[in-house]
């Protein structure tokens, strides 16, 4: 069983504010240090009549915790469409405000950073980003953009992603291990919220993280950063276990299994993930650190065609629920605990109110008695198998039955 390393790492969570007022900036800022952020991303796009001399030196002389700066432009998918040389100033006073951190974009970076560093004396790292909405690049063309970005002299790259299936990400991950420099890479969107768990498994400098009351689809909150997923002990040697299933943002299993690792001292993190394909998601993410998945709707019977075994009861249900790569030789290995799991708490419920079944004190309190199900899918298989074989009586009712 690993062991959990309680040396934290060194990934920093950020909450992403895009307050329209000064004065909400500075109450976000509050909150998200309440809530165990590390830092804070400022849109100053977004803020209501903007004004740099005024508005800055408040933020940041008010500011309680690191300010990242970003003064999105409307051509880099931001609000801003003012004049070009107005929106640079503002970020450069940024810096001489004080600062902690300052976003230029990769098609302005090139022409400022190197003059900036000639005379940069403040503390404030400078970060050259990317936002890519189109197609995940190549391992190649990435490696290219990547060159390219470092060449401007950046303390900390940015690149954002916005991936069409969940195997895209892991040229995200490979990313994150192989840079030269800090980097922060992510994809947008709920299938790329595992980008954002994982990120410090892979080394990444920052992983973002909404504040409570402010959900942004593909985030995590803050509070479940520190609360579910104790990010900051997440390392190289973390064992991942994540729920595969189509939606999956309902998920509460992170809720329960995380807290229980780390109860037995387990170095693994569960993960929700949202897969589309279930051939290309197996091929791609094959390593031993992928080292087991629940499976929810709607896979938990094509699943068993990926699987290189398959518990007997398993095959007799014909639904998997639960995949373990066996550590020996990585093969996968499917269970169904569905079977035994419900239909014993259903037993241990109808025992526990003392109902009988009319026939006998001895035996299953199911035996003899209707057994009625809404719905059958891998888990109404389950079911449906369990209550029969305690000699129930099953009813099944399935909207999709005549199909």
């Amino acid at each position: 069983m690993g062991v959990v390393n309680i040396t934290k790492n060194t990934t920093m969570i950020c909450a992403p504010l895009m307050a329209q007022s000064v004065e909400q900036v500075l109450s976000n800022m509050y909150q998200a240090k309440a809530e165990g952020a590390d830092v804070v991303e400022i849109r100053l796009d977004c803020i209501n009549n903007f004004q740099p001399g005024k508005d800055l030196e408040i933020i940041l002389t008010k500011k309680p915790l690191p300010v990242l700066i970003v003064y999105r432009p409307k051509w880099a998918g931001g609000l801003y469409e003012g004049d070009e040389h107005k929106r640079l100033e503002a970020l450069h006073l940024a810096e001489d405000l004080g600062a902690d951190y300052v976003d230029f974009e990769l098609k302005v970076a090139s022409n400022i950073l190197g003059k900036q560093y000639s005379s940069h004396q403040s503390g404030t790292r400078f970060i050259v980003s990317c936002n890519l909405d189109c197609e995940t690049p190549s391992e190649e063309d990435l490696g290219y953009l990547v060159s390219r970005m470092q060449a401007t002299g950046a303390d900390i790259i940015k690149l954002v992603f916005s991936v069409n299936d969940i195997t895209e990400i892991a040229r995200i991950f490979q990313l994150l291990s192989h840079c030269q420099v800090p980097i922060i890479a992510y994809s947008v969107g709920e299938r790329g919220l595992v980008s954002q768990l994982l990120s410090p498994k892979f080394n990444g400098a920052l992983v973002y993280g909404s504040l409570k009351g402010t959900p942004v689809l593909g985030l995590p909150t803050v509070e479940s950063l520190r609360q579910t997923y104790k990010v900051e002990h997440i390392n190289a040697d973390t064992k991942v276990f994540g729920l595969i299933s189509k939606p999956v943002g309902h998920s509460k299993g992170p809720i329960l299994h995380n807290p229980t690792f780390r109860h037995v001292n387990y170095n693994g993190i569960y993960v929700p993930m949202f897969v589309d394909d279930l051939k290309k998601f197996f091929s791609t993410y094959s390593s031993p650190d992928f080292a087991g998945f629940s499976v929810g709707f709607p896979y938990k019977e094509a699943v068993m065609k990926f699987c290189d075994e398959v518990h007997p009861l398993a095959q007799a249900i014909a639904a998997v629920n639960t995949i373990i790569r066996r550590p020996s030789d990585g093969k996968l290995i499917g269970y169904n605990t569905d079977c035994e799991a419900s239909i014993t708490a259903i037993e241990d419920a109808i025992k526990e109110r003392g109902y009988k079944n009319g026939t006998a004190s001895f035996g299953s309190p199911l035996a003899g008695r209707m057994f009625v199900l809404a719905g059958a899918g891998g888990a109404g298989r389950a079911l449906a198998f369990g209550a029969k074989s305690r000699g129930a009586r099953v009813v099944i009712f399935d909207i999709d039955f005549g199909t």
